[in-house]
């Protein structure tokens, strides 16, 4: 990329703006089907065997996100219902709300990579090994769903006044509530009627070794890109293999995604031919990517990283 490169104006990409209930429900039935055979295999697996089928159920639980983040956009289905149930309830396992997420995911949108405006942009970057690794808990993912929660049953949102308007409160407190009060209740249900190890197999230990994994992906989406408002430079696109780009719901094309959110996640490999010799960061897969910044973070050297790597 070119210091004289900008990304094309929208027009040009509305003719892959179309949605379509059948894309979204083919790559819904393969995550639903992905979430039952990695809790068969949770169900199956003899001795210490359960702990990497726990991890991989984790993993696939983890991934809801990416349905969960598409249909805050109104991208996955062509229908607005299928998209607002879907989403709501593909982000009950990991504690979020569908109604909350578009309001903060929107800002995120809006001021993406302002440490001041931002709000995806708390804690910031690491810096030093030892926030890399908290951050990787993902202590500060549950510590703010759960604070999420506590303020919605008192009715108070204020603490979310940057980008959630007095007006759509009421509606996001409602969310909330009735979101938790499910989730608590199927917890409950499903320790009666299951056992309460059976919870601890296939949601909480699954979601405690899953989220890190999200936490490394998503890492990736803007660390060591530029804090500014450039979408081409400011977020990452990673060409990774076909089962991340499937299990994520075409997410790694994260900066044609942020410059276009129009664009359905079907459509996003069409834009990515069209834009990727503007990306300013192309990463080559995950592993590689976090191997690479912990390199930097363990010599002391946690700048920009290298356009293109």
């Amino acid at each position: 990329m070119t210091a004289a490169a900008v990304a094309p104006k929208p027009r040009e990409f509305m003719h892959l703006s179309t949605r379509s209930d059948a894309q979204g429900g083919r790559r819904l039935a393969v995550h639903v089907a992905l979430l039952l055979g990695s809790g068969a295999l949770v169900a199956l697996a003899p001795g210490v065997w359960v702990w990497p089928a726990m991890l991989l159920l984790g993993i696939v639980q983890a991934a809801l996100f990416a349905p969960f983040h598409e249909t805050s956009h109104y991208t996955a289905f062509k229908s607005r219902r299928a998209n607002a149930v879907v989403g709501w309830l593909a982000g009950l396992p990991a504690l979020h709300n569908w109604h909350f997420y578009q309001q903060f995911h929107l800002e995120h949108h809006k001021h993406t990579q302002d440490p001041e405006r931002d709000p995806e942009a708390y804690p910031g970057p690491p810096t030093a090994l030892g926030g890399y690794l908290l951050r990787a808990t993902a202590f500060f993912a549950w510590q703010a769903r759960l604070q999420m929660w506590v303020r919605a049953w008192r009715g108070d949102m204020s603490a979310y006044g940057a980008f959630l308007h007095p007006a759509v409160a009421p509606r996001v407190i409602a969310s909330v509530r009735a979101s938790s009060a499910l989730t608590v209740a199927l917890a409950l249900l499903a320790g009666v009627v299951f056992g309460w190890q059976a919870v601890l197999m296939f949601w909480i230990v699954p979601q405690l070794l899953g989220q890190p994994v999200l936490r490394l992906y998503l890492m990736a989406e803007h660390t060591g890109c530029t804090q500014d408002g450039n979408g081409l430079t400011n977020t990452r696109t990673m060409m990774t293999n076909p089962v991340v780009r499937l299990l994520m719901w075409n997410m790694p094309y994260q900066a044609e995604h942020h410059l276009y959110p129009f664009i359905p996640f079907h459509r996003l490999a069409e834009a990515h031919g069209m834009l990727k010799d503007k990306l300013g960061f192309v990463g080559g897969g995950y592993a590689a990517f976090n191997r690479d910044l912990v390199r930097r973070l363990g010599a002391g050297s946690p700048e920009v990283s290298s356009p293109r790597a």
